[in-house]
């Protein structure tokens, strides 16, 4: 994707595409299916440019939540998905509307072109866009089988028809390799490297440099190029992204859509007031998220936590419902016990104050985000903030995990999930087994998030047991 500088592709003009004929350009968004190989030039307003880029961002997330929930796919597989590009993206794959069709799609390849942008910057960010687009494509061409041959004639894909003698002479062998296709499928020849993901399942014929591959499987092959042309775009734009510096208000925008995610409107249902210092040690056994009971374990052995730190847990705190005024005894009752007041005083109450909004700009500062976590400053030596199933090393991990009485079993399928660099996941995971609930039926975006949650099954669980023993 080209990266334009220029300030006045992004306005703050509002631009009325839907509702002006004269402006539809269809052959622009020709297709429902694209592989988003061209830049796109037209203008739109910074707030469009937003809705957009969040939009899309919750179907790449529920596409990643479908892939670990329900890894052979199936019907609950492309439900998910399905509500959430309707709901997002108004993805309809029977609109016949052309002006309603051209809405869809110009949605779809701006959305795209927007977080290209944003998930361009690390490789961490590159690798998870790559893999929730090629997620998100693969269930468009699935419900979409229609668009499989436009698309290829648009994207030129070179695949050449095998003729019948060619078919007859290896025919044995094309059905040891595509047991599901009958001999009367067409069969394409396609560069070797163009089918590597066959190849490697061995559902194909390998002969002379070339695969041999069923017209069922010319699927597999567009979702492989589409990945492979879209990791290389990536790469150009991450290269090319130093040329937005000038427009001081798309990076900063670019970087908070990484970070943030979709994370960032989770809102809290806690009071301030209803969580005391002495509530914490009950608390985060019960009901922190690991990330945040490690912050916890790491204040009680050192009492003291660096800033990034302070900043994480602290919000977390204010967000769980501690006031201003225990959250300055909270932190002064452990600090104190490795320097005098004085130095808490002068040091650390104003940091604690600015974020409550009392001090400097008076911004009410909102707890951190599992992506903002994920993604934010990594920790260094000493630090007790970040992720643990990001920043953690393995080891480190199970290690933890053990120490709060997590199965060996249990670990072991939360590992798989951070191999797979699916964080939020894996915390998931943890929250399923230590509150007993089934699998599969939890997701996180947020720290709070998960307390709140966790908050309503423990008291349930109590009233349960008071329930049981009042009658018996």
């Amino acid at each position: 994707m080209q990266v334009v500088s220029r300030r006045r592709h992004v306005t703050h003009r509002s631009r009325k595409w839907a509702d002006d004929d004269k402006q539809r350009d269809h052959a622009r968004y020709a297709s429902s299916l694209s592989f988003y190989t061209q830049s796109p030039s037209e203008d739109i307003s910074l707030e469009e440019f937003e809705d957009l880029a969040v939009a899309r961002l919750h179907v790449l997330k529920a596409c990643e939540t479908a892939r670990v929930r329900y890894p052979k796919g199936g019907p609950d597989f492309d439900k998910l998905i399905s509500k959430a590009a309707k709901e997002h993206l108004k993805w309809d794959a029977g609109q016949n509307n052309a002006d309603v069709l051209y809405d869809i799609r110009r949605r779809d390849y701006l959305s795209h072109c927007i977080l290209r942008l944003a998930y361009c910057r690390t490789e961490d960010l590159r690798r998870w866009f790559l893999q929730q687009e090629k997620e998100l494509f693969q269930w468009k061409l699935s419900s979409s089988k229609h668009l499989l041959q436009p698309l290829i004639d648009a994207q030129n894909l070179k695949f050449e028809k095998v003729d019948e003698r060619e078919k007859t002479f290896y025919q044995v062998e094309l059905a040891n390799v595509a047991q599901k296709y009958t001999d009367t499928t067409d069969y394409y020849k396609i560069p070797f490297e163009q089918a590597l993901d066959l190849v490697r399942n061995r559902s194909a014929l390998v002969r002379g440099g070339n695969v041999f591959v069923a017209q069922g499987q010319l699927s597999t092959i567009v979702v492989g190029s589409f990945r492979s042309i879209l990791s290389k775009s990536l790469m150009r734009t991450s290269k090319a992204l130093p040329t937005l510096e000038e427009d001081d208000r798309l990076l900063p925008m670019l970087k908070l859509l990484s970070e943030q995610n979709i994370g960032n409107e989770f809102k809290s249902k806690s009071k301030i007031g209803e969580v005391t210092p002495a509530d914490i040690p009950q608390l985060s056994v019960e009901s922190f998220p690991l990330c945040m009971r490690e912050s916890q374990r790491a204040l009680k052995e050192t009492h003291h936590l660096k800033h990034w730190g302070r900043q994480q847990y602290g919000l977390f705190l204010k967000g769980i419902g501690m006031s201003l005024e225990d959250a300055l005894a909270f932190w002064k009752t452990e600090f104190t016990k490795g320097m005098s007041f004085e130095k808490f005083d002068k040091s650390y109450a104003y940091n604690i104050r600015h974020n409550y909004g009392k001090e400097g700009k008076r911004a009410n500062y909102t707890p951190y985000s599992c992506m903002r976590i994920i993604m934010g400053n990594p920790p260094g030596v000493g630090d007790a903030h970040g992720c643990p199933f990001k920043h953690y090393s393995e080891q480190n991990l199970k290690t933890r995990l053990l120490s709060y009485k997590v199965q060996p079993n249990d670990i072991r399928d939360i590992t798989d999930l951070v191999a797979g660099h699916h964080y939020q996941l894996a915390c998931a995971k943890y929250f399923e087994i230590t509150h007993n609930v089934t699998e599969g039926t939890k997701s996180f975006a947020h720290p709070n998030e998960y307390f709140e949650e966790s908050r309503l099954i423990r008291c349930e669980n109590n009233a349960s047991s008071t329930t049981t023993t009042s009658t018996s």
